[in-house]
């Protein structure tokens, strides 16, 4: 069976959704060839995930999922089917080092002990003169047994995370993980924010179990003065709820470590986004 292609994809009758596929590919689109993946590669991971979602997601009860079903299922041709469920890729093995450095500054801002009486992250000793003594060195070690704490400070530095003080401490430059342009970091957030934003959405739409909450504010005709006013509010008010959001999903974190039932995964976020909408055509967005 050769691979379903069509000049025009309403036909499929999902005119709807083919419209709003392409409103939601475009900037990724923009993203790839501006960091040169040419359309071959980005149509091969495609045709990839297409086998990978068809094969885990949508199985017959008590039927084996044979490769002509997955052609079925999916249009691609049942000779690639073939190749492509034998290939494995370790998408996670990717992640770990940047998943870990969110997980330790959030600590750091969170911990009563890292934390002074305002609530900000303590300015730490670079390295502990004692047993228990407060320092970076204590707080990658008590969370990370395998990365050198030296590591995390020379990817830090580099980052513009941290700095080193004059006393040889070790001082937060954020009030979160923001990661450099175009570092794997934020290449690594933006997977994994965009993907669960998404995923949200999609389970929605497939009325999947309760729906997720998912919310946004919409409107057009500003002024750039108004769109500099309100991408300030939302910047205060969303860091003020994350703060609140990390310190209590921390300490529940750690009331219910070991539960059999502790296997879930569990994501909030927020965005701002502003562009151009002239007659002109031209685009011109900001932050």
């Amino acid at each position: 069976m050769p691979d379903i292609t069509a000049e025009d994809p309403w036909e499929f009758g999902a005119g709807g959704l083919v419209a709003a596929l392409r409103r939601l590919l475009r900037p990724l689109v923009r993203l790839l060839i501006a960091r040169g993946i040419p359309f071959p590669v980005a149509s091969g991971v495609l045709r990839q995930l297409y086998v990978e979602v068809a094969v885990n997601e949508f199985p017959v009860p008590g039927k084996p999922q044979t490769d002509s079903r997955i052609t079925l299922l999916t249009g691609v041709h049942r000779k690639d089917v073939k190749r492509l469920r034998a290939q494995r890729h370790d998408d996670a093995r990717l992640s770990r080092t940047a998943s870990l450095g969110g997980q330790l500054i959030a600590r750091w801002m969170t911990l009563p002990e890292y934390v002074d009486a305002h609530g900000r992250p303590r300015r730490l000793p670079r390295l502990a003169r004692d047993d228990g003594d407060l320092s970076f060195e204590a707080l990658v070690r008590a969370h990370c047994t395998d990365i050198r704490p030296r590591a995390f400070l020379d990817e830090w530095l580099r980052l513009g995370i941290v700095h080193v003080d004059e006393d040889d401490r070790v001082v937060l430059d954020v009030e979160g993980f923001v990661p450099g342009k175009a570092s794997e970091e934020m290449v690594y957030f933006f997977g994994r924010n965009v993907h669960d934003h998404l995923a949200a959405g999609v389970s929605n739409l497939l009325s999947e179990g309760t729906p997720f909450l998912e919310r946004s504010v919409h409107y057009t005709r500003l002024t750039p003065d108004a769109v500099a006013e309100l991408t300030e509010t939302a910047r205060v008010r969303a860091l003020e709820l994350l703060r609140e959001l990390n310190a209590r999903a921390l300490r529940l974190q750690q009331r219910e470590a070991g539960r059999p039932d502790a296997t879930r995964r569990w994501t909030t976020g927020v965005y701002v986004f502003s562009e151009d909408e002239s007659p002109s055509g031209g685009r011109t967005s900001s932050p």
